[in-house]
């Protein structure tokens, strides 16, 4: 079938974006699902900074590519073998696929599933196969690749069964598109890694997306939060989503505030050093922000043994998302979750170079790209 996508074609561009135009939007052709996979007509996708990570050269991944790894949608077709779910299903798109049966899958979401992973790395889905098609510039038919097994900016998309959790339809497109990014991976660091006790206060360093989704599951938990940015717009929406404080970097610094729980989210070396000098003796650091490879931060190792201190990587995270989903709808059924407030602005497909800039920029919590269903 003939979709509309937005399609990268190389990593590295300089920005701003909307000059150096490193995507194409327009028309591919994308196979039937094959076994084991799905059709989703895509209603909302999210602008993440593991999106940004590609076009700036930080990740590397083969190009071209149809980015987008945040979204929700409807199904449209089934292949061989999905009989779990049926068309019109709305269904939340996740970008680590789990194979439930590796020794990254046995260990209850602390480790990323490997084949997923190898899938992730290919550009290809879980089966090693790609279904995104174009005519090259010599009219020969040209391969694009998936995206952490997604690929959302566009109007369709292809994915392995693995790759989705289905919601009720009393789920908005809007908020159901948050779950499968944000929220895995700001609340995960909170519910899985961080597991702060009854009244334990959590600090949250970087409220872009997935910090203030870390926030807010910690607020809902019943936490004492403090977030921490630069930015002071964000300050000001967290103490609006319920933060006891919002303060500075170097405010918090200054001030001394500790927590037995910090999550770093910004994925910045400053914030990850900030995270540890907020730590509590006895507490644990969580970072999930995704910084460049070559980044490395001072940690002394004095400090870890005398405090008593643990640092805890948490991918995505460490969420089953077939588990942790469902949380977080009935969170927010209960009125406990407000995920309506992370969205900071829609888009059109087309505007997607200009909002990696603004992505970039520090000023975003998401940004969502929105489908309007073409009548049949």
């Amino acid at each position: 079938m003939l979709i509309t996508g937005a399609v990268l074609e190389r990593s590295g561009a300089g920005a701003p974006f909307a000059r150096s135009r490193p995507f194409t939007v327009g028309d591919l052709e994308l196979d039937a699902p094959g076994p084991g996979e799905l059709l989703v007509r895509i209603e909302a996708a999210g602008v993440c900074h593991s999106d940004l990570s590609v076009v700036d050269g930080n990740r590397m991944r083969p190009t071209p590519m149809l980015l987008g790894h945040e979204a929700a949608g409807i199904v449209e077709a089934l292949g061989d073998g999905v009989t779990d779910v049926v068309p019109g299903d709305r269904v939340v798109m996740t970008f680590l696929p789990r194979c439930g049966e590796c020794d990254g899958c046995r260990t209850d979401g602390r480790l990323p599933c490997a084949p997923g992973t190898a899938a992730n790395n290919a550009g290809t889905l879980v089966g090693g196969g790609i279904r995104l098609h174009r005519a090259a510039a010599d009219g020969a038919e040209e391969a694009v690749h998936h995206h952490l097994g997604v690929s959302a900016f566009a109007t369709h998309a292809v994915v392995s069964r693995t790759s989705v959790v289905p919601v009720d339809a009393d789920v908005p497109a809007e908020v159901a598109a948050l779950l499968g990014c944000a929220v895995l991976t700001g609340g995960g660091a909170v519910l899985n890694a961080g597991r702060p006790g009854p009244g334990d206060r959590v600090i949250v360093v970087g409220l872009g997306g997935v910090g203030m989704a870390a926030l807010l599951v910690a607020v809902a938990l019943g936490q004492e939060v403090v977030g921490i940015d630069a930015v002071d717009a964000k300050l000001e929406l967290a103490r609006e989503l319920g933060a006891a404080e919002a303060l500075s970097p170097a405010d918090a610094v200054e001030r001394g505030i500790r927590a037995p729980v910090v999550i770093e989210a910004a994925g910045a070396v400053r914030a990850f050093e900030t995270a540890i000098a907020l730590t509590a003796p006895g507490g644990t650091t969580v970072t999930v922000g995704l910084p460049a490879p070559g980044a490395t931060a001072a940690v002394s190792p004095l400090l870890l043994t005398a405090e008593a201190r643990t640092i805890v990587g948490s991918y995505l995270g460490s969420a089953v998302p077939s588990r942790d989903i469902p949380r977080y709808v009935e969170l927010w059924r209960a009125g406990r979750l407000p995920l309506e407030r992370l969205v900071s602005s829609r888009i059109r497909l087309d505007d997607i170079d200009e909002a990696m800039d603004r992505l970039a920029a520090g000023g975003e919590l998401r940004q969502l790209i929105t489908f309007e269903r073409t009548p049949s």
